[in-house]
């Protein structure tokens, strides 16, 4: 059988590099070979929807993961230029050698895309990370989710609430595989790999005492002003400890224009994943607008500060070590001083965070191959066959 792999993004990849492996693993275990029908063939997709420099040879090497077997090359320009490239150009890989199965992971405009494209061609999807919600229409992701999970076959979830969520829509049982976080499977499988980043040395840096911080959400960065107050309340905040903001170049020459500048605050490239996720286990704090970076900071168990007002990962905050801010810059200072005071919650980890959710997966849809439920004329098949095939 074959699968396509789908990503348009660097998250995606750091998704998509444990199920990878997973599959190979159960290729090795089966002694099948290729001409075997239940041999799990995959094809890597990169869409090209985000052009990263970081993202060379080395990165993919850092990960784990091949080279992709071919990228779209959709580009740059507006979501719906970007949707319609994708759509046209995954169209015609499909049409060449139409797969069993297309996987798609979070919530970026390729996961759509390819979704639409799969299912009008005759594809079962599979959509890792199904089920999550912001229940914010103003955030490009969340029409994402929803139009992709609207056409989903299979859903493999990270949370409990991820599950509920689905079932309120209407999302049968046996249609829903509860595996965990394969983000946090790409974690703990480098947590011995990662690089101290020259930062930390140059800067003169102590473990525990500097800050992290991302910003990219227009929420944050497209209003001048407010950026501007966000960045001076959390630069005073910290009591002169140093915040290491790997920025982005659009958001970096906004900052430039406004004349943004404290002695505390230190500006750097974006950085690669192993050298990022070092920085953030040794730091005191990460303050953030994304979703991605809370489950992390979850699981190493650092304080994370999110400037958002509403959140798709609720279980970062409801059982993890992240705490809800705002968008209002006046929110960050009483954020900052229970910070500081030592009086931040400990957090715990949530259920199936435990870097098994791609064995888990993989697990799946070995049984899925098995019992014809990646036959795109076959009805869903259920769900308790499939734990007890597999002994759950």
């Amino acid at each position: 059988m074959l699968i396509d792999i789908i990503a348009g993004a660097r998250p995606n990849f750091m998704k998509i590099a444990p199920i990878i492996r997973e599959i190979e693993k159960a290729n090795d275990k089966s002694g099948l070979e290729k001409t075997d029908r239940h041999y799990l063939e995959y094809r890597l997709i990169h869409t090209g929807q985000h052009y990263d420099r970081n993202m060379s040879g080395a990165f993919f090497e850092q990960l784990g993961i091949p080279e992709p077997d071919m990228n779209l090359e959709s580009g740059s320009g507006t979501q719906s230029e970007q949707t319609g490239r994708i759509m046209t150009r995954y169209e015609q890989v499909l049409t060449e050698r139409k797969s069993d199965l297309c996987i798609v992971v979070g919530d970026v405009t390729s996961t759509m895309a390819c979704s639409i494209t799969a299912k009008k061609m005759g594809v079962r999807i599979a959509h890792v990370e199904g089920g999550i919600r912001s229940r914010d229409w103003t955030m490009p992701e969340e029409i994402n989710r929803v139009a992709t999970d609207s056409i989903t076959d299979y859903f493999f979830t990270t949370s409990e609430v991820a599950n509920t969520n689905l079932q309120t829509e209407g999302v049968t049982d046996d249609r829903i595989f509860f595996v965990g976080n394969t983000m946090i499977d790409t974690l703990l499988s480098n947590t011995g790999k990662l690089q101290e980043p020259a930062v930390f040395g140059s800067e003169d840096l102590s473990e525990g005492a500097y800050f992290v911080m991302t910003l990219h959400r227009p929420a944050n960065v497209d209003e001048e002003q407010k950026l501007k107050s966000l960045i001076d309340n959390i630069a005073k905040g910290t009591e002169g400890e140093k915040i290491i903001f790997p920025v982005h170049p659009r958001t970096k020459k906004i900052l430039d224009e406004l004349g943004i500048s404290h002695d505390n605050l230190v500006y750097t490239e974006p950085l690669g994943y192993l050298e990022f996720i070092w920085l953030v286990k040794h730091a005191r704090a990460v303050i953030t607008d994304s979703g991605g970076i809370t489950e992390e900071t979850t699981v190493l168990g650092i304080p994370c500060l999110t400037l958002r007002d509403n959140t798709e990962r609720p279980e970062t905050v409801t059982e993890g070590t992240n705490e809800l801010i705002g968008t209002n810059p006046e929110a960050v200072k009483p954020a900052l001083e229970k910070l500081m005071s030592g009086d931040w919650k400990t957090g715990s980890i949530p259920q199936n965070w435990d870097g098994k959710a791609s064995t888990r997966i993989v697990e799946q849809i070995q049984v899925l191959a098995k019992n014809g439920g990646l036959d795109f004329h076959t009805p869903y098949i259920d769900n308790a066959l499939m734990f007890e095939t597999t002994g759950e």
